[in-house]
């Protein structure tokens, strides 16, 4: 498969479609971001790398943490954290406090924000510093030691966080909040405001790729646990848009409305692409097309 050669076309085709969807503002940090940023970085499980554009350049990847913290809340506690959020798609807004209490504080799953709050509370507790030790994990997984938090976008989520501060207080009269909202917080905005490139954002998904083992040879999950978290992306990871993204790119992944997404397709290749350019439901508009016509061009997706 000429990996490079197709890339390349999704690029160009891209250049050639009308300028849609509109760059996030709910966070302001995040609207100073060039809005015709585009890239896309895929990773074989050879190992063998192809990109093109802006695939080098680091961008905020916001909900696409989310994967990463529920897989180390997994290799930490195993099973019993399904005990305090869910595994069903949500079929509402990502940052609804509706669902929330007709089903008495339990999230739907793990990458709404109500549910990544729960993760975080719980990696707050089983971590020893849990900042420090969880970008230390994304290092670890992208084998690349300078990724970093982007203080200004955590500071401008903390200024503009008020649902957010609403959802974990919710949580937290339901009795799924163990720690202090305001800690649980500090981590969940410093999560979000990770910065990465396209080609570190593959790296760090490979081991979804590889049965739970990372670039590096590192065991990160089991398969079966790998596994799992691929099943939820695959129903999950696009919010309300989930069954639309399964629908036309078929690839289990998680998006972020820094424009960023990362997908995989078992035993074959981990990508990510970005363009900060989102559609209504919050995905890149541009990703979304561009995964799109990759499994199109290759004929390769889970189905």
């Amino acid at each position: 498969m000429n990996y490079q050669q197709i890339l390349e076309e999704i690029y160009l085709q891209s250049k050639s479609l009308p300028i849609i969807g509109n760059i996030a503002t709910t966070i302001p940090e995040l609207a100073n971001v060039n809005p015709d940023k585009f890239g896309i970085c895929l990773t074989t499980i050879d190992g063998k790398e192809f990109s093109v554009g802006d695939s080098n350049e680091k961008f905020s990847i916001q909900s696409v943490s989310k994967a990463l913290s529920v897989t180390l809340a997994f290799s930490h506690l195993g099973e019993k954290i399904w005990e305090r959020v869910g595994v069903e798609p949500s079929g509402n807004p990502f940052n609804s406090l509706v669902q929330l209490e007709y089903e008495k504080g339990i999230p739907r799953n793990p990458f709404i924000n109500a549910g990544a709050l729960v993760i975080a509370d719980m990696l707050v507790s089983c971590l020893e510093n849990p900042k420090e030790e969880f970008l230390h994990f994304i290092r670890e997984i992208s084998g690349c030691d300078t990724i970093n938090y982007n203080l200004k976008v955590a500071q401008s989520e903390k200024d503009t966080g008020f649902r957010n501060a609403a959802l974990t207080n919710f949580l937290k009269s339901f009795g799924n909040i163990n720690n202090d909202v305001d800690k649980v917080l500090d981590f969940y905005f410093h999560q979000c405001s990770v910065e990465m490139t396209c080609k570190e954002l593959a790296d760090a998904f490979f081991f979804l790729a590889n049965e739970g083992i990372s670039k590096n040879g590192k065991q990160i999950l089991t398969s079966s646990q790998a596994k799992r978290i691929n099943a939820l992306m695959q129903t999950c990871g696009f919010y309300d848009e989930s069954g639309e993204f399964t629908y036309k790119v078929g690839l289990p992944g998680k998006s972020g409305i820094g424009g960023g997404i990362a997908a995989v397709l078992p035993k074959q290749f981990s990508v990510a692409t970005w363009n900060p350019r989102l559609n209504e439901k919050g995905n890149s508009e541009l990703g979304m097309y561009a995964l799109e016509q990759l499994t199109t061009k290759t004929g390769m997706s889970i189905f």
